[in-house]
């Protein structure tokens, strides 16, 4: 490491923030520099290279095999047994890893195939979906269902091409679509239903937006969204298109971003489609966000130790309008490889990355440490605010996740070969964190309601366009019954700054009635269709001025003689 490049390190380490203060009834809070963060394992023994929470509280996390041993054994000796394995042919370490938020501890997962750079999503019946990699995992399913002793299953062959750095998103029918990967311009699904699902279906899009220069791509791990209409956002490099899947027609292609820097993986920028209101009017609106990424030759240019400055812009674009346009937006500095996470409240945490370089082993320096908070309804020029930093850098493959309590847990970075942990730049971090955000700061405590029903445990199956009586309480007196609202969450499979399959959709809920003192009640209105919200487990929220409640788990199932299989799959 060069002198200069110490000092840049040293210094990203600094943080000093001068608080502002304003007020919430009354209440003094920071501004700047808030939420916090915790150091919850010191060592999980794997790089949580992709992270996907699931409905029975915990969270797996999977890394490579092919790097060499991890730093968690497998138990009761059980070892991986591959004589072409690259790294050690007999290995008794795990690379996946299952993580138990309420007791804080590890569980490790078997898993034979490489994941490297894979895929996933969770299915309607709250299986984890696991598909692809490299090497001898390139073509295979794996499967993950949430019990207190289950393992992972892996299914060859049922892939039908190789899926490295390709997308996955739940469709309204239940099925998965997978889509692109590195040389890969086409889609399939799983499972295979139909025999046309039997072949893959040729995207031209995808071969058109992959970038020739000198190795760049800047198409792989596509940003897809599920439209309000049914059909597919999907946005590759700096273009987007509206897709039919169904018939594999391009319905529209949407204006080039402004700027016409890339987007998407290794220029990796991150992408999240905004909350989705007013759910019962004629016309809904969709609204894509994206923020950061690297200029193209900044992958090029750091493998030649040049590290060009990440970009610091947003763009943003109602895909619903008749004529969209991108608005253009400015983060307080520039950011590669950020997670962006959707908040219970409707805000955007903008996490993790570097302000120079690419994706890639050391192709980025200088770490951003502080998270960035987007708020969507602010006006434009006072939408994106500075948090409390980490001290833990979070460079290629980190990443970050909601769970139900409101955090962001946070794990990974900069895998090398061997779990090397000195003499490099930035060592393999094995470090576990969260971060609460702004609204889990005590001194807001009394703003925040809790659910009273439905009952968390019940997981209860909820159709659509089903009402249902929800109950809240609070700890005193202050409470603004038109600034509470409902929210229905889908948590993602986090990997390489894009979370697939997130969503947040804001209920439509009726007038407050008390119960009691402090507590009340209202009905709430599931959305009428899986275009809006496909089948499977969502996380409920009860937010008050912002603030969200701990959220519970509700399961989201079609009744089939109301819904055409047909169109929807």
């Amino acid at each position: 490491m060069s002198t200069l490049q110490l000092n840049l390190l040293l210094l990203s380490f600094v943080f000093f923030h001068i608080l502002h203060l304003a007020t919430v009834n009354g209440v003094a809070i920071p501004t700047q520099g808030k939420g916090q963060w915790q150091l919850l394992q010191p060592n999980i023994g794997i790089v949580a290279m992709h992270m996907q929470l699931l409905h029975n509280d915990r969270v797996v996390i999977l890394d490579r095999t092919d790097f060499g041993f991890s730093n968690i054994s497998l138990p009761n000796g059980t070892c991986r047994h591959d004589p072409t394995e690259r790294a050690v042919k007999t290995d008794c370490t795990a690379h996946s890893v299952e993580y138990d938020i309420a007791t804080n501890t590890i569980r490790p997962l078997f898993v034979q195939t490489d994941v490297w750079c894979s895929s996933g999503s969770v299915d309607s019946f709250g299986r984890l979906v696991q598909t692809g990699g490299d090497s001898d995992g390139e073509r295979v399913v794996r499967t993950f269902h949430p019990c207190p002793t289950c393992n992972w299953n892996e299914l060859p062959n049922r892939l039908l091409v190789r899926r490295w750095y390709a997308t996955n998103h739940v469709l309204p029918g239940g099925r998965q679509i997978i889509i692109g990967g590195r040389a890969q311009f086409n889609y399939e699904f799983f499972p295979k239903k139909t025999s046309a699902d039997f072949s893959t279906h040729f995207l031209p899009f995808l071969k058109d937006t992959a970038d020739k220069f000198r190795g760049e791509e800047n198409n792989l791990y596509p940003f897809v969204f599920l439209n309000v209409d049914g059909n597919l956002f999907i946005f590759a490099n700096n273009r987007a298109i509206l897709f039919n899947y169904r018939n594999n027609t391009v319905i529209r292609t949407y204006p080039t971003i402004s700027g016409g820097d890339p987007r998407c993986y290794p220029s990796t920028g991150s992408a999240v489609l905004l909350p989705l209101k007013n759910l019962e009017a004629e016309s809904l609106e969709a609204e894509v966000l994206i923020c950061g990424g690297a200029t193209r030759a900044a992958f090029f240019r750091a493998g030649q130790g040049t590290f060009l400055t990440a970009l610091n812009t947003c763009a943003r674009m109602k895909i619903t309008d008749q004529d969209p346009e991108w608005v253009m937006e400015t983060m307080p500095g520039g950011r590669v490889m950020n997670d962006m996470i959707t908040l219970p409240n409707g805000d955007v945490l903008i996490i993790n990355g570097a302000s120079e370089g690419s994706a890639g082993f050391e192709y980025a320096v200088n770490p951003v440490f502080a998270p960035f908070l987007y708020k969507p309804n602010e006006p434009v020029g006072d939408r994106v605010e500075e948090l409390n930093p980490s001290q833990i850098a979070r460079m290629y493959h980190s990443t970050a996740i909601l769970v139900r309590d409101g955090r962001i847990l946070v794990g990974g970075s900069n895998p090398h070969g061997n779990y090397v942990f000195k003499g490099v730049m930035f060592p393999t971090e094995l470090r576990f964190e969260s971060f609460s955000p702004p609204y889990l700061d005590a001194q807001l405590s009394h703003l925040r309601p809790s659910i009273v029903s439905p009952n968390n445990q019940s997981y209860s199956n909820l159709t659509y366009n089903q009402s249902f009586k929800m109950q809240i309480s609070f700890t005193d007196g202050t409470v603004a019954p038109d600034l509470i609202s409902v929210t229905m969450y889908a948590p993602p499979f986090n990997t390489h700054s894009f979370s697939m399959n997130q969503r947040l959709l804001e209920l439509n809920n009726g007038e407050l009635r008390h119960s009691d003192n402090l507590t009340f009640e209202f009905d709430v209105r599931i959305p009428r269709s899986p275009f809006l919200a496909p089948p499977g487990f969502y996380i409920l929220y009860a937010v008050h001025q912002g603030i969200p409640s701990e959220g519970i788990w509700i399961r989201l199932i079609r009744e089939e003689n109301e819904i055409s299989t047909q169109l929807l799959n």
